[in-house]
């Protein structure tokens, strides 16, 4: 299975994000965010948040989240930061899923994934990644304020889990670096592959000469 996308999904969580961001200065992201997770018909969205943080992007992953039907978790490190994030989201008209914990820790336990969005900023966004279980339709991952990490040399072969493919990627100038990767499915497991089939002994007989070979399959 893959992901598949969808430009009528798309263009309606664009439109709707427009519409519920209008009261934001900054534009872009939370579109772009929105109408990516929607077109590609994401059914579990993934964040971190902090307190102080801004909101427009986490309006547009629940803007996506409702036209497609699906999950959206909002993984937070205290009370303060959920009490605050819930009271930003309520007064747009949204209740996300909000998780408490350590985003490492709560990003392990979260199966399935198909989009998950990290802040460029906190310094944990890179193990966050790393322990990223995608779904068996693969997964866009997405880094928000990515202008400094880029010119740090970032590579996503190099902070995902070994063996994770990476389909495309690309960085885009909108609003402070949105840095998007496609990531493929992991096809088949230990229990999955192929198992060689034994080597076996030939006996041949020429019939005219009465010579016997024998060799090795």
């Amino acid at each position: 299975m893959k992901l598949v996308w969808s430009p009528e999904t798309a263009s309606k969580a664009y439109i709707d994000t427009v519409k519920s961001c209008k009261s934001f200065n900054e534009s872009g992201v939370a579109e772009l965010l929105s109408a990516t997770a929607a077109g590609w018909n994401a059914k579990l969205i993934v964040e971190s948040w902090s307190s102080g943080g801004l909101i427009n992007a986490s309006v547009g992953l629940a803007v996506a989240a409702r036209n497609t039907g699906g999950r959206h978790v909002c993984i937070v490190s205290d009370d303060r930061s959920r009490l605050e994030y819930t009271k930003a989201m309520s007064e747009m008209g949204f209740s996300p899923e909000v998780v408490i914990g350590v985003a490492e820790t709560v990003m392990a336990g979260l199966e399935g994934l198909d989009f998950l969005v990290v802040d460029s900023k906190r310094k944990d966004f890179a193990r966050v990644l790393s322990v990223a279980k995608v779904g068996s339709r693969g997964a866009v991952l997405a880094c928000k304020n990515a202008w400094q990490r880029n010119a740090s040399g970032f590579r996503w072969n190099v902070v995902l889990e070994r063996g994770t493919r990476v389909v495309r990627s690309v960085f885009l100038p909108v609003g402070k670096g949105l840095d998007i990767a496609y990531i493929g499915s992991k096809n088949g497991s230990a229990t999955s592959k192929k198992v060689p089939k034994p080597r076996r002994w030939i006996k041949h007989t020429d019939q005219k000469s009465g010579e016997v070979h024998i060799f090795r399959e």
